[in-house]
């Protein structure tokens, strides 16, 4: 059997809505220009305090007002964190399908763990994981190998997939020595064909079948 882990953002859930609704509200409520839709995709991939800190870059923010806008965003956040965030299509299925097969599920994202766990829970996802590494569960975040293989090292021994959809996570993937499996709806920048990965899909109703001809 396979040990799996997922990434969270762009990735099992399309949460741009609800991280561009609180990113703009911080954003305005401090008199500065709001932000798209399109441009908070492109901000996405390395944490809350990472979203807003290329958000000041591109308003020219000075670094000692970062840290009031960061708190400010994780406030508007998880004030309604699944407001408008919903799995992607098939994912609950898929992971119920891959739990079935025998597959170890895990979880490495760069969200803080607070906001990924109430998540979890309320999209009704959290039990198929036996382990959720969260951007502030070690001292080091994604591309660093490190999250993902503590990831690794909860889940029962064998072959490893890492599934994600961004450029951090076929980093990642290729830091810690792991095949990388692209999903190829999420908040990517490259072409798919730029991510070096062992396997592509973009439907999760085809991931088990994949999964199983490795």
């Amino acid at each position: 059997m396979t040990a799996i882990v997922f990434d969270l953002d762009g990735t099992l859930i399309d949460s741009l809505p609800d991280l561009h609704r609180a990113l703009h509200t911080t954003l305005t409520e401090a008199g500065l220009p709001g932000v798209s839709l399109a441009e908070t995709r492109g901000f996405i991939g390395n944490g809350i305090p990472a979203l807003v800190g290329l958000a000041c870059d591109a308003r020219g923010v000075p670094a000692e007002a970062r840290a009031d806008l960061t708190a400010a965003m994780f406030y508007h956040y998880m004030a309604a964190p699944v407001a408008l965030t919903r799995p992607y299509p098939g994912v609950i299925a898929t992971l119920q399908a891959l739990a079935d097969a025998g597959h170890g599920l895990g979880l490495c994202t760069n969200k803080a763990l607070a906001p990924t766990r109430a998540i979890l829970a309320d999209l009704g996802l959290a039990q198929h994981f036996a382990v959720i590494i969260a951007g502030d569960s070690l001292p080091v975040k994604k591309p660093d190998p490190a999250p993902l293989h503590a990831a690794l090292a909860a889940l029962p021994p064998g072959p490893a997939l890492f599934v994600g959809d961004s450029e951090v996570d076929c980093a990642t993937a290729k830091a810690a020595g792991v095949d990388f499996a692209l999903f190829t709806q999420g908040y990517r920048k490259s072409a798919p064909e730029d991510l070096p990965h062992r396997l592509a899909f973009d439907d999760f109703a085809a991931l088990p079948g994949l999964v199983a001809a490795l």
